[in-house]
């Protein structure tokens, strides 16, 4: 019980800190365990553990109309290099940002941006894990 209560926290803290990658891994690690724990996790780690569960089994899901729009705002953000408000504008997009298909829609600046927030992972990366 101790250790799940720190994994438990490392994924709170991973998704407040906009660090999609760490809370994925993390929580596909521990998944069997924290479906008995789910209430502990906070809004951001809920809903990513909930998308996982959800398309564990679906490789391809196309992204709507607001999602594109969404990847558009990044793509500005990265453009102007405004970390501070591409910070702002991610920490609730997790669900986005951990789908594989918005890596094809991302310029080159908010790849770059993103990959060193550790807020998304390259196809090499994902290849390793």
């Amino acid at each position: 019980m101790f250790q799940m209560r720190e994994v438990i926290e490392k994924i709170n803290k991973s998704a407040d800190e906009a660090d999609f990658v760490t809370t994925r891994k993390l929580i596909e690690a521990n998944m069997a365990h924290l479906h008995q724990h789910l209430r502990k996790l906070n809004r951001n780690a809920r809903e990513l553990f909930e998308f996982l569960v959800k398309n564990l089994d679906n490789d391809f899901e196309t992204l709507t109309r607001q999602e594109l729009g969404e990847i558009n705002v990044i793509n500005t953000y990265a453009t102007r290099f405004d970390i501070r408000g591409l910070k702002v504008y991610i920490k609730n997009k997790g669900k986005l940002l951990i789908k594989k298909e918005v890596i094809r829609y991302l310029n080159s600046d908010a790849k770059i941006l993103l990959e060193s927030m550790g807020a998304i992972m390259t196809p090499v990366q994902r290849a390793d894990n």
